[in-house]
């Protein structure tokens, strides 16, 4: 008789919500999301709105802090915080708290921040090449924070002498790091390859979000995969995707390796669609 070979796990499902809200209604949408049946609430990371879009906006970890009390089972996290406009100890301070608070659900996904005005609005620089280094330096420091073990550094933007950090994040080995990557560039999937996931964005030239196509996903899965170890731990690719995805379209993504799904939009949109169960499983 012929081996018949199982499916792939549907992936995940979880919202990626603008903070740009009033930190009440944030929370509000992500506890109706966990009892909606949605899998994870992942909160953009912006500092402002602007002149030109005047918005209110709610801390992310002070949301995230909320909803690790409020919710039970649904994995928290961002999507995305720019750790070049932040300092790395108030960061590892942050991701281990909301950590401890969710019981070990606490995932960073991290890139270099958009748009570049709420860096430059502050006296930094946008320059990309500036941007990624400061990313990969702070990531040092926090893997090294975030093990509780006494700790030195010095890097081309961070320096850290005789310091210790605990407690130590629930998880093992630590809290997991997404890294994020707009398609089709290839680039900051090396850094993806050093972490624990990628999340991969289709970014439209209006600032919108269209389908990842699933193309570009396998290409992405196997530009990681020669640059990972086989015997490395598990690794998570997580697509945007504007609105809940279809049944077929989440069977496509499955087998192209996808393991999460985040749904995103304006959060007037969002709040429609956390009180809806996020799709049936793939067959």
């Amino acid at each position: 008789m012929a081996e018949t070979t199982s499916p792939p796990a549907r992936p995940r499902l979880a919202l990626s919500v603008p903070n740009m809200a009033d930190p009440s209604t944030l929370v509000d949408l992500g506890v109706r999301a966990e009892a909606s049946g949605w899998d994870g609430f992942f909160l953009w990371d912006h500092a402002h709105g602007s002149p030109a879009m005047p918005v209110p906006v709610a801390d992310p970890w002070v949301v995230l802090g909320a909803l690790a009390v409020r919710t039970e089972r649904v994995v928290l996290g961002t999507a995305i915080t720019a750790p070049a406009r932040r300092r790395p100890q108030k960061l590892a301070r942050e991701t281990v708290t909301v950590d401890h608070l969710s019981g070990g659900r606490m995932v960073l996904g991290v890139g270099l921040g958009e748009p570049p005005e709420e860096h430059t609005a502050y006296g930094d620089t946008a320059e990309p090449r500036v941007l990624a280094e400061k990313l990969d330096d702070a990531l040092a420091v926090l893997e090294g924070l975030w093990s509780g073990e006494p700790f030195d550094h010095d890097g081309p933007h961070h320096t850290v002498e005789g310091a210790q950090f605990l407690p130590r994040p629930v998880q093992e080995p630590r809290i997991p790091v997404w890294a994020a990557c707009t398609v089709p560039h290839t680039r900051p999937l090396r850094r993806a390859a050093r972490w624990d996931g990628v999340i991969l964005a289709n970014v439209t030239d209006g600032g919108g979000v269209d389908p990842v196509p699933v193309d570009a996903v396998r290409a992405a899965v196997a530009a990681i995969g020669e640059q990972r170890d086989p015997d490395a731990a598990p690794f998570d690719v997580a697509i945007g995707h504007p609105g809940r995805p279809t049944d077929d379209e989440l069977a496509a993504y499955a087998d192209a390796g996808v393991t999460w799904v985040m749904a995103t939009g304006w959060i007037e949109e969002l709040e429609a669609l956390a009180s809806l169960a996020p799709s049936s499983p793939v067959a």
